[in-house]
């Protein structure tokens, strides 16, 4: 678990100030949810047989004798208050997105942290392939904007409640043919959860699985229809992807479409995005037979990507450098009257020369630098030094406030 510092956290509202932006001109709305469910949500929604479930969460007791969990992911926490608050009551179809902190306990690596963060989003209420579609190109129109390029987007289908036990039975008895090649966690569950033999970290799973049947071969008419609509939706409008015949979950909600945002530059653990249709989950726990899709994204991970790209802090837009009780005054004054205007501006409160105040302004990139001491209180005026440009003029103190105005008024501003 990780404390982000200044210097990082910037890139963090990078993120998020994108997903935010993009998702909601995509028609999403943003939901919170607890940090701490009901054990049982989680063992329901995700398989009591996934490694989630079985190794990773963290699980207690409250003094009520309660079972309760720090949320593992977040799709379920989001499905339990859609139920519980009857959104779909509201509309028959809902946008959500979340972000937030999520807690598994596994072996930290490159990107991965027992406390890690993730951005989310569900749509929930609609079947047709174009849903699937614009979730998928919504996905992928974030990376561009944050600007990760070393990306690839890989999508499959996992079947229904249809077709999936035929491919599961056919999967289950060619992994029997293979057991001692399979890893310890394999051999115990590839009867109840075999899929998770087909992305197994293992080398002797991968090989053991390498001919492993495809769940392509075993879709039903319906599911084959529809990933063959998605497919032509995303290639109607223009976003690329490839078939992996292989993917697999690793939670058991999931249904059809399943897809991941992969990179290689992460090393083995290289999916930084995904998701997938669950159209039984809603159901599952205790809600109206509505079909679901999403895909949660990993901050952590999405910050190691940006790399050299990572967001610099906010530059002030004025530094005060005041010399003197009543410049110092006097620049308090004004920095406060800034301040309320919504200008990032900075001071000096300790009375240091102005050569160290200088140096401030310069380590913290100041646009301009307001010089004021007894000469300039004697004229009414201070010292206004643009700090991009090498320019300095005299300006009147009472002119500073509209002029800092005029020079720092960001775009948003003036339109609002």
């Amino acid at each position: 678990m990780n404390d982000i510092l200044p210097g990082e956290v910037e890139t963090w509202q990078f993120l998020e100030t994108q997903a935010r932006r993009i998702f909601q001109a995509y028609g999403f709305t943003e939901i919170r949810v607890p940090t701490v469910e009901k054990t049982e949500l989680f063992c329901r929604s995700i398989g009591e047989t996934t490694d989630i479930v079985e190794k990773e969460m963290y699980t207690f007791d409250d003094k009520s004798g309660n079972s309760l969990t720090l949320r593992p992911e977040g799709t379920a926490p989001v499905m339990r208050a859609f139920i519980q608050n009857k959104l779909y009551a509201l509309d028959s179809v809902n946008k959500l997105y979340y972000l937030g902190p999520m807690y598994r306990y596994e072996r930290p690596q490159k990107g991965r942290y027992r406390q890690f963060h993730q951005i989310g989003a569900e749509v929930l209420g609609v079947d047709d392939p174009k849903i699937d579609a614009q979730v998928l190109s919504m996905l992928s129109h974030y990376f561009q904007e944050v600007g990760i390029r070393d990306i690839e987007l890989q999508i499959n289908s996992l079947g229904c409640p249809e077709c999936r036990p035929g491919y599961r039975k056919a999967l289950v008895d060619y992994l029997q043919q293979r057991l001692s090649s399979l890893c310890e966690d394999c051999k115990r569950r590839y009867e109840t959860n075999p899929l998770r033999a087909l992305d197994c970290k293992s080398q002797g799973c991968k090989e053991a699985t390498q001919n492993a049947p495809s769940v392509l071969d075993s879709l039903c008419a319906s599911c084959e229809d529809h990933f063959s609509r998605v497919r032509g939706h995303l290639d109607d409008i223009a976003v690329a992807y490839t078939v992996n015949p292989r993917m697999a979950r690793g939670l058991d909600y999931y249904t059809k479409t399943t897809f991941e945002m992969v990179t290689n530059s992460l090393g083995a653990q290289n999916a930084v995005a995904a998701g997938g249709r669950y159209d039984g989950l809603i159901e599952d726990l205790g809600g109206p037979s509505l079909p679901g899709i999403g895909f949660a994204m990993g901050v952590e991970r999405l910050a190691l990507m940006l790399g050299e790209k990572s967001i610099e802090a906010p530059r002030p837009d004025l530094f005060i450098a005041a010399l003197g009780q009543e410049a110092g005054r006097r620049g308090f004054v004004l920095l406060s009257a800034l301040h309320r205007r919504g200008l990032h501006a900075e001071m000096d409160y300790e009375g240091k020369s102005l050569k160290a105040q200088l140096r401030r302004a310069g380590k913290q990139k100041a646009r301009f630098v307001l010089i004021l001491g007894e000469e300039e209180l004697a004229r009414q005026a201070g010292q206004l030094k643009d700090m991009d440009a090498g320019s300095q003029e005299e300006v009147p103190l009472g002119a500073v406030e509209e002029l800092m105005m005029e020079k720092c008024r960001p775009a948003d501003r003036e339109a609002g």
